[in-house]
């Protein structure tokens, strides 16, 4: 069976990023997660993840292509 969800030192994993840059994208909200047990762990959905990850690429795109490589801004 497929996790549904993952903890955030997987999510830095994933991401090749430190632990303490996942805590904070979870906190700040650009990364939905919620926090569950009595000492409060964070998780994340991997759909959310997924969904993240996508907007990133979006993101990206839409950069790269009002900043075009090469090209000297007038």
């Amino acid at each position: 069976m497929t996790k549904r969800f993952i903890q955030l030192s997987e999510v830095s994993e994933v991401l090749d990023i430190s632990a303490a840059q996942a805590y904070a994208l979870v906190r700040s909200g650009e990364l939905p997660a919620i926090k569950v047990g009595g000492r409060g762990q964070w998780r994340v959905e991997v759909s959310e993840l997924e969904a993240y990850i996508q907007r990133m690429y979006d993101e990206t795109r839409t950069f790269v292509s009002s900043h075009p490589f090469g090209q000297n801004p007038e």
